[in-house]
């Protein structure tokens, strides 16, 4: 009798925890769209458009042409959405105005978190060998970053985070002056959309939490280190980030290991804004530059990207931005 009823009170566990069981898994599968999934595919495409629309330099067509679809995707998934313009003098004299694009999700939301990339892509190719006076695609340098963000801002769209979230995306952060310029040496030429958004913020008393920045996060077996700038002003999120990604299984792309600093436009964020921002960015210690092998090349263009890449940064970023 004792077995009987041992067996039988077993069974009846045994059919709950099944049902149990299916119910989780018919929950997964009905909230499917809810999963945290970056979608690579999603991501790449994002960048052939970009692409499509060729070089993006300063008052260039294709940089016009480009800030036309970025505001107008972005305005597919979130009704907030800005334009900061601002009048510029590039190092060779030229004057432009500059588009930096901002888009908001839940801006009722005190509790932020700013992601940020540049949009822009570089006038001179002054690191190849040939047509180094061309401008290049900048498929990664410019478009990779600006495509992991509008996949997350696609995901957002979907499912809305705990904290509200900023997507930032700088103009004229490749309008630098050349090492062999032949104009007079100028100072701060680079990242002058992230100069000019740090001192002008786009709305009063903003200060997330912290920044992301996402450069050059589209290569092939990419390796992204703790850069010096990011370690200094917010090493506590540089490793909250990479942690993440070792946990996610992304061990291979996100090195526990310092670098030298890099002039990005993390460091006038971090400089002026005050807000503590990291920069996921490549770093090749094979290379001269320690930067990707195409930079400011002509290579840069859709051979250079890799979906496993934007898949490893794109997801470890939804997880910190979801899990925040």
């Amino acid at each position: 009798m004792k077995n009987n009823t041992f067996l039988s009170l077993f069974f009846i566990i045994f059919l709950s925890c099944s049902s149990n069981v299916e119910s989780e898994k018919k929950d997964v599968t009905n909230n499917k769209k809810y999963a945290l999934d970056f979608n690579a595919d999603s991501a790449y495409l994002f960048i052939e458009n970009q692409v499509s629309f060729g070089p993006r330099y300063l008052s260039s067509k294709g940089w016009g042409l480009c800030a036309n679809y970025l505001e107008n995707k972005l305005r597919s998934y979130t009704p907030h959405v800005i334009v900061q313009e601002a009048p510029v003098t590039t190092y060779d004299g030229k004057n432009h105005v500059l588009k930096n694009i901002i888009a908001s999700f839940s801006p009722e939301k005190n509790n932020r978190i700013a992601l940020f990339a540049h949009w822009d892509t570089r006038h001179v190719a002054d690191y190849d060998t040939i047509n180094k006076d061309k401008p290049i695609l900048g498929a990664n340098d410019g478009g990779s970053g600006v495509a992991v963000l509008l996949e997350i801002a696609r995901q957002l769209n979907v499912k809305s985070s705990r904290v509200g979230v900023d997507i930032i995306l700088f103009d004229a952060e490749d309008y630098g002056q050349p090492e062999n310029s032949d104009y007079p040496t100028a100072l701060d030429t680079w990242c002058l959309g992230s100069q000019y958004w740090s001192n002008n913020l786009h709305t009063e008393d903003y200060f997330p939490s912290f920044g992301i920045l996402l450069d050059m996060v589209g290569a092939k077996d990419a390796i992204f280190t703790h850069e010096e700038v990011s370690a200094h002003y917010a090493k506590n999120i540089l490793n909250k980030v990479w942690k993440k990604a070792h946990r996610l299984g992304f061990g291979k792309h996100f090195a526990f290991k310092e670098t030298k600093q890099i002039l990005d436009d993390h460091y006038y964020i971090n400089t002026i804004a005050s807000i503590p921002t990291i920069d996921i960015i490549e770093y090749d210690h094979t290379t001269e530059t320690n930067f990707n092998k195409h930079w400011h090349t002509h290579g840069d263009d859709m051979n250079n990207i890799s979906k496993e890449t934007l898949y490893a940064v794109g997801q470890t970023v939804m997880h910190v931005i979801y899990e925040q």
